[in-house]
């Protein structure tokens, strides 16, 4: 893993989990990497962040999908990375990559779950969030 990150800021753990929601089904969609793309562009959680830092982020998480123990190392990094506060937001984020092309497909459905038990979101809060994620994305 020569260009992975050793930790996470923040903002590189919330990141970190949308790109993992966009790999999971091993084909990256124009419109989860444009979604990626148009959060951290606009959100405040990000008005710091560097956009070129995306890419270097996107490459660990690919890395370790390579791994066999990758998944686990990835919510390491993460759970490290980001503080608990933050948790539910990587959710919400994470479902909003998974919903932006308006099809949630089973490996995406999984990785959402496993995302939900990593981080112990609460069942009530997840059903809120994913419920205004699929809402955000509908199309008429």
């Amino acid at each position: 893993m020569s260009n992975s990150l050793s930790s996470l800021s923040p903002q590189d753990a919330l990141v970190a989990v949308m790109v993992a929601v966009s790999v999971s089904d091993e084909n990256i969609r124009t419109s989860e990497l444009v979604a990626i793309e148009r959060m951290v562009n606009h959100m405040p959680i990000f008005a710091s962040y560097d956009i070129d830092r995306i890419s270097t982020v996107a490459q660990t998480v690919y890395a370790l999908f390579e791994e066999e123990e990758g998944l686990e190392a990835l919510f390491g990094l993460v759970r490290d990375g980001l503080p608990e506060r933050l948790y539910e937001t990587a959710y919400a984020l994470a479902c909003d990559v998974a919903a932006a092309d308006g099809v949630l497909h089973q490996p995406e459905l999984r990785m959402l779950e496993e995302i939900r038990g990593e981080l112990a979101i609460d069942r009530l809060h997840a059903v809120a969030i994913e419920w205004g994620a699929r809402v955000r994305h509908i199309t008429v």
